[in-house]
């Protein structure tokens, strides 16, 4: 029920997930507001936490809501994952008050792949989950995302860096200062030092470790970079006929960069350190974001994402 676009485009990309990738897909909604579920199952509820609502009231005052109702099939065993488009407040809510956190961990985080254009994807972590952070949280969140790495994309031994606006280690707030200590003293992967914003897109890591406001922050700004420069190499080829012809050319061999950079195809960010999974779609997903949403979800509960980070974080790590 949640998205710019919803349910048509969660409807179809849930049936295309069917059809395309053999998934089974739930649909958790309204029935008299959702249409035509193109064949699926629809879990019915009552109501709906809007894109405005307060994200944690929402939740606690709407317990018949999609969002809630997800989190619970999770929780009971129904669903191997939940994905949602819709308010991201709620969603962390939900899942967090639903399935609980893995034992240790101080706070769930929001881990969205970077696209790295001839290689794995590079995870940006927290993008969103805690706009204030402590070192401890931040060396969690470096230890969780490493875990998914290797788990994901079978990255042996995964290089952290720490988003920071110089390299040096002198460089950066005192949470940067303190979390550049902590992380180099951690075991479970490579720690490669700070890296600035200008090493978001191509990243020389595969893990880039940030406090949630700055890395929403990054995140939305990569975002408006890239639709800024999509839109308007478009508008240069469209300007007159020997554009177009130049663009005829060149669109063909610029094609699967343009497909690796575009949101919709990198499958949703994933929220880590629940006992469930819970992958959080961007609020404009259409049906190929739903779709590509879907299998991440389904990819991790296939390669037990879940077990991993509780083998990762002991419960004796607490803050």
């Amino acid at each position: 029920m949640g998205g710019d676009f919803a349910p048509a485009e969660i409807v179809a990309g849930a049936r295309r997930a069917v059809d395309e990738w053999g998934l089974e897909v739930l649909l958790v909604g309204v029935p008299e507001r959702l249409g035509d579920p193109g064949g699926l199952e629809v879990v019915a509820c009552s109501e709906v936490i809007e894109m405005g609502d307060d994200p944690a009231a929402s939740v606690r005052r709407k317990k018949d809501s999609s969002l809630v109702r997800a989190a619970e099939l999770v929780r009971d065993g129904r669903a191997s994952a939940m994905v949602s488009a819709g308010n991201t407040g709620a969603t962390m809510a939900s899942a967090l008050l639903r399935m609980g956190r893995l034992p240790g961990v101080v706070r769930p985080c929001i881990a969205t792949p970077l696209p790295n254009p001839g290689t794995t994807p590079t995870l940006l972590v927290d993008a969103g989950a805690n706009a204030e952070c402590t070192a401890e949280m931040l060396g969690q969140f470096a230890q969780m995302a490493a875990a998914v790495v290797r788990t994901h994309y079978g990255v042996d031994r995964p290089r952290v860096g720490l988003l920071s606006i110089g390299e040096e280690p002198s460089k950066g707030t005192p949470l940067v200062k303190e979390a550049h200590h902590l992380l180099s003293s951690l075991e479970g992967f490579e720690f490669a030092g700070n890296v600035e914003g200008r090493d978001l897109i191509p990243s020389p890591v595969d893990v880039v470790v940030t406090d949630g406001f700055t890395g929403n922050v990054a995140l939305k700004t990569l975002e408006g970079a890239l639709n800024f420069v999509f839109s308007t190499v478009l508008a240069a080829i469209d300007t007159d006929e020997s554009t177009r012809a130049a663009g005829r050319v060149l669109l063909a061999p610029l094609g699967p960069t343009v497909a690796r950079l575009t949101p919709e195809n990198q499958g949703g960010a994933m929220l880590l350190g629940l006992k469930g999974i819970c992958v959080i779609s961007h609020g404009s997903s259409n049906a190929t974001a739903i779709m590509n949403a879907l299998r991440v979800a389904a990819e991790m509960d296939r390669e037990g994402v879940v077990t991993t980070l509780r083998d990762t974080i002991r419960p004796d790590q607490k803050e």
